[in-house]
C-alpha cells in the first residue's frame, strides 16, 4: 500500500494559481492589496489576522490601517495631530471601557455609548435647555451662569475626537446599595483621555463647574455639549429640533442625538418635584486643556 506524500505549506512562498502561464505569478502577499482589504475589516478582524503570521502582522499595525478603521468607525474626519498610535486610540474607543470602569465603579449603575464628535475650537457652550435659540451670556462667572442660565462657555477645550456616552449612576449622596436614587449623566472626553498617565495614576480629577435646581416639575432631563465655532451650523438646529429624536411623551428611554460639532440627551420624566443639575469638567493638569466634561441630572 503506498502512503500518500504530504506537502507542507510554507508561509515564505507566496501561493500560485495553477491554472496561470508559467511566466505569470500572482502573488497573495502584496502589500497594496492587503491594505485595500484591511479597509472592509473591522478591529477584531484585524487583529486576528495581525496574528496569523509576521507578515500579516507588519501591515495590519501599520497605524494608516488603524486610523483608516478609527476614522471610519467613529464617523469622523481626521483631527490632525495626535499623541498616541491609532491602534490605541481605537482600542480606548472600542474595548468597552468608560469612565466609571475606572472609578466610582459602585456607583455605576448602567451605559450607552452615544458616539463621537469633533471640537474644532477651543470653547464649549454647556447647557441643560435644548430649546433654541441657544443664548451666548458672558456678563457672569461660570459658577453664576450655570446657577442663574442653566447654561455657560467653557474655554480651553482640548481639540480633535470626543467620545459621548450616557451614564446612569447611582444616587451620589447615599451610600446604601438598595437606594433606588439614579443621576443620568451625559459624559463625554477626549478620545486620548484613558491612554493619560494623569488620568490613570488619578491625578487629573473631575472639578465642579457649577450647578443648578429647577424646583418644579420637568418634563424631562436634559443636556447638550456644543463646539462654539458651530453653534450656528445647521446641525446645531437639528438637535434643536427635539420632536424628529426625543422620545414620545410616555417615552422613558434616554434618547440621544450626535452631530459632527456637538451632542445631546433627554429623558422624558414622570411626576417629579424638579431637578438638581451639575457641571463638571477634567483637566489634563492644574493648568491643562479640558478633556473631559458631564452634565448630570438628579431628581430633586
Amino acid at each position: 500500500m503506498r502512503t500518500r506524500r504530504t506537502k507542507k505549506i510554507c508561509c515564505c512562498v507566496s501561493p500560485r494559481f495553477s491554472f496561470l502561464a508559467p511566466h505569470s505569478i500572482f502573488s497573495w502577499y502584496e502589500d497594496d492589496v492587503w491594505t485595500e482589504i484591511a479597509k472592509f475589516l473591522d478591529g477584531i478582524s484585524l487583529v486576528m489576522l495581525a496574528t496569523t503570521c509576521k507578515w500579516f502582522y507588519r501591515i495590519m499595525m501599520e497605524d494608516s490601517v488603524w486610523k483608516y478603521a478609527c476614522l471610519r468607525d467613529l464617523q469622523v474626519p481626521d483631527p490632525g495631530k495626535v499623541a498616541f498610535k491609532w491602534n490605541k486610540l481605537y482600542a480606548t474607543a472600542f474595548d468597552g471601557c468608560h469612565s466609571y470602569m475606572f472609578r466610582q465603579q459602585e456607583k455605576h449603575i448602567d451605559w450607552m455609548r452615544i458616539g463621537a464628535f469633533l471640537f474644532d475650537s477651543h470653547s464649549a457652550f454647556l447647557t441643560e435647555s435644548l430649546i433654541g435659540p441657544l443664548k451666548v451670556l458672558k456678563e457672569h462667572t461660570i459658577e453664576k451662569m450655570l446657577e442663574l442660565k442653566g447654561c455657560c462657555v467653557l474655554n480651553n477645550i482640548k481639540t480633535g475626537i470626543w467620545i459621548a456616552d450616557i451614564q446612569l449612576v447611582r444616587c451620589p449622596v447615599c451610600d446604601l446599595n438598595t437606594c433606588d436614587g439614579t443621576m443620568q449623566t451625559l459624559d463625554a472626553r477626549h478620545i486620548e483621555l484613558f491612554l493619560n498617565e494623569g488620568y490613570q495614576d488619578g491625578s487629573w480629577d473631575y472639578e465642579t463647574l457649577g450647578s443648578q435646581d429647577i424646583k418644579k416639575h420637568a418634563d424631562g432631563a436634559s443636556g447638550g455639549i456644543f463646539d462654539m465655532k458651530h453653534l450656528k451650523d445647521q446641525s446645531t438646529f437639528d438637535i434643536l429640533d427635539l420632536k424628529s429624536w426625543v422620545g414620545k411623551q410616555k417615552d422613558w428611554q434616554p434618547k440621544a442625538r450626535i452631530t459632527l460639532h456637538a451632542v445631546a440627551v433627554k429623558t422624558n420624566l414622570q411626576e417629579n418635584e424638579g431637578l438638581h443639575i451639575k457641571y463638571h469638567a477634567m483637566k489634563a493638569g492644574k493648568d491643562g486643556e479640558v478633556v473631559s466634561i458631564r452634565i448630570s441630572q438628579q431628581l430633586l
